[in-house]
């Protein structure tokens, strides 16, 4: 793998759990984290997880110079 390729990388811990809601019932919660910030944010919903670290993604692909 190319230094470059490293250097635009990112990485970020998901956890994924079930909550339960009493009478048998459960339902799935997600936690990310951005490990260099340690920003977190949970979530209730896998599409809106997603649509985070995709929004993460293109912000922090933004703070770098762009390619020549």
């Amino acid at each position: 793998m190319s230094t470059e390729r490293n250097q635009r990388s990112h990485l970020f811990t998901v956890k994924v759990w079930r909550e339960p809601l009493g009478e048998g019932r459960a339902e799935i919660r997600y936690q990310a984290q951005h490990v260099l910030s340690g920003e977190t944010h949970m979530f209730r919903d896998g599409a809106r997880l997603i649509a985070f670290l995709q929004t993460k993604l293109e912000e922090l692909e933004g703070a770098w110079p762009s390619e020549a």
